[in-house]
């Protein structure tokens, strides 16, 4: 049984979560602040045992909901699916980038958010399994343990870099258009924003291309998208 930890302080937000991941085959566990989120989790680490998956809204009473996520990955590797209020793109990129692996605004439709749980376990479970290396003439990329080694050093990326490269990456030299890679990384409501694409690429080109310029390994196809090459 898949089980989520659901961090949120409205009481009717968090009985209706209940009821229909119940209904739906969870097993979940509740916390009404960010402090007891972190004391769960921890505990669940300590015990060798974790939520599969974290439903965390950013509007707590205690904490930030950002800082709850950078501490929530200090425990657990468990997906986190940011479940807010807030509409700023700015608030959605801070979150991915302090560790979230989805945004889902409020109101919400029940449908949608239970699909986007899903896809964030399956995401999940489908890097625990060992994965030979990808290596190319410039990096070595471990989707295991998602690391990057470069010039035998390691490159850090943040989470929303990890999570374009590694679409690209699993694409397996396919061309992916840039409304795929924005809905699979940023979610489906930001199919128009292709400048957080251009950024993060160049971001990525900067880390892992040995002339950014011009780049061997993350390419921008005209008219039809970004692919990976070895």
């Amino acid at each position: 049984m898949t089980t989520v930890l659901v961090v949120d302080d409205d009481p009717q937000i968090v009985h209706a979560l209940r009821i229909s991941l119940t209904a739906h085959g969870y097993d979940v566990l509740t916390a009404s602040d960010g402090t007891s989120a972190l004391r769960v989790a921890e505990q669940l680490s300590a015990a060798q045992d974790r939520p599969d998956v974290v439903v965390l809204d950013l509007g707590l009473p205690d904490l930030d909901g950002i800082d709850v996520i950078t501490g929530l990955r200090r425990s657990t590797t468990a997906p986190i699916v940011v479940l807010s209020a807030r509409l700023d793109s700015a608030d959605k990129v801070r979150a991915l980038d302090a560790g979230a692996d989805d945004y889902v605004t409020k109101p919400f439709g029940m449908d949608e958010f239970l699909a986007r749980l899903r896809a964030a376990v399956r995401r999940s479970t489908r890097r625990q399994v060992d994965e030979p290396p990808v290596r190319t003439a410039s990096f070595t990329i471990d989707l295991t343990a998602k690391k990057i080694h470069r010039d035998g050093g390691e490159v850090h990326l943040t989470p929303t870099e990890w999570g374009l490269l590694e679409t690209l990456v699993r694409a397996r030299g396919e061309v992916i258009s840039a409304q795929r890679l924005l809905t699979e990384v940023w979610g489906p409501n930001y199919t128009s924003a292709t400048h957080y694409l251009r950024v993060y690429l160049v971001q990525l080109r900067r880390k892992l291309e040995p002339d950014p310029a011009h780049p061997r390994h993350l390419l921008t196809e005209p008219g039809q998208g970004y692919r990976f090459r070895t």
